[in-house]
């Protein structure tokens, strides 16, 4: 009898953490500031900001907290517009009504990735861009920066999904003014919740430290140019997004993981993806050219098959233990722009809702062995085949 695959647990934490853990609750020290240096969250930013090559790194919350916190430091004024993919998590948009400005969604081609030619008519109307590099896919950074760059529009990364790819080298997250990681459960590194953002910028950072919670001098634990945080002690709101010893301690133990992680799951994905392309009724759009990829899930396109027949592959799939979302299908699915009816009136956007009607996401964790990916792609296989009447003949 063919086992169910596991596509949701998680690799343990390492045992360091559980060390530190311990060691945080004999002590009580749970507070980033309360020590008067070396508190974990502080490590944590100087170890994320070594292994990303930036000059700074702030841990908050979560990447949604990274977000808003990034828009409030840019400085942006009320009712800015900032452009954003119309493919992307409903935290994103968010993010921007919660920082008092107006999202402006871009199209996205069925490659996930932005439609250059509607991003580069709509620059023109805005103030900033988020790019969210979603489910792991890199849009094309080099004509993104070059047109933001013209116009000294600043772009921040949403790099949720992509800790661990680069771009010609250069790690995603570094490319825009700021980048921002989540480290919740479904993604590279897991402390079920939380996130930091990077950059070069000094004055940007101290903005979002005060920001995020540094009241009175707590600023001073954060190694960062004092002059920028006496211009804007006390003329700042507090958010109180931050983030505590504890998530930190899970985290801190996992990034020496990281490069494992994306080499396993670089060759999870590509193995499940050279099978899926096997059948005509599914497609895997290919990497750009200057990716390097770090996924922990894959997504591909149904081709020529009717609304019908995509339910019945999702039934097929989810009876013998793959969970399969096609982000358009669902009426609640976050990634599905026309869900987002917090916005109000919401754009015609025709080619991302063709696009989210037949793209299918399956979590691929990076510690699966390869018996159970080929488990994964046969039921795949044989879903499709199922639905389309067609046998499923697929060897491994």
């Amino acid at each position: 009898m063919r086992q169910v695959p596991d596509t949701h647990s998680a690799e343990p934490i390492p045992p360091a953490a559980r060390e530190a853990i311990d060691a945080l609750m004999r002590s009580g020290d749970l507070f980033r500031y309360t020590a008067p240096e070396n508190a974990p969250v502080s490590l944590l930013e100087a170890e994320f900001a070594a292994l990303l090559g930036a000059r700074f790194a702030l841990a908050v919350s979560s990447c949604s907290a990274a977000l808003f916190l990034s828009l409030k430091a840019l400085g942006l004024p009320r009712d800015a517009r900032v452009l954003i993919p119309a493919f992307t998590f409903a935290a994103v948009p968010s993010s921007v009504v919660h920082a008092e400005c107006v999202p402006v969604l871009c199209e996205v081609g069925e490659n996930y990735r932005v439609d250059m030619a509607d991003f580069a008519a709509k620059l023109d109307s805005v103030e900033a861009v988020i790019i969210s590099h979603m489910r792991g896919h890199t849009s094309d950074m080099d004509a993104i920066m070059a047109l933001c760059d013209a116009r000294g529009i600043p772009v921040i990364e949403d790099a949720a999904h992509s800790l661990g790819t680069t771009w010609h080298g250069r790690n995603i997250g570094t490319l825009g003014r700021v980048g921002c990681f989540s480290f919740q459960s479904y993604k590279m590194i897991n402390a079920g919740e939380g996130g930091i953002l990077i950059t070069d910028d000094a004055d940007l950072v101290a903005r979002a430290i005060i920001m995020s919670g540094a009241y009175e001098h707590n600023w001073k634990k954060h190694p960062v140019l004092r002059d920028a945080f006496a211009l804007w002690q006390n003329r700042l709101p507090l958010y109180n997004l931050r983030m505590s010893n504890l998530s930190a301690a899970v985290i801190r133990p996992q990034l020496p993981e990281l490069l494992r992680r994306v080499r396993d799951g670089r060759r999870n994905h590509d193995h499940v993806a050279d099978r899926l392309n096997q059948s005509p009724y599914i497609s895997v759009p290919e990497k750009l050219a200057p990716e390097q990829r770090a996924p922990d899930s894959i997504q591909f396109n149904l081709v020529g098959m009717t609304e019908e027949q995509t339910h019945h592959f999702v039934r097929a799939a989810a009876s013998a233990g793959v969970k399969v979302q096609v982000f358009g299908l669902s009426a609640d699915n976050a990634r599905a722009f026309w869900n987002w009816r917090f916005l109000g009136d919401l754009p015609e956007l025709p080619q991302t809702r063709a696009m989210l009607m037949r793209a299918c996401d399956v979590r691929l964790p990076v510690q699966l062995p390869r018996e159970t990916l080929d488990n994964i792609a046969d039921i795949l296989l044989e879903s499709v085949g199922a639905a389309t009447d067609m046998p499923a003949a697929y060897g491994t």
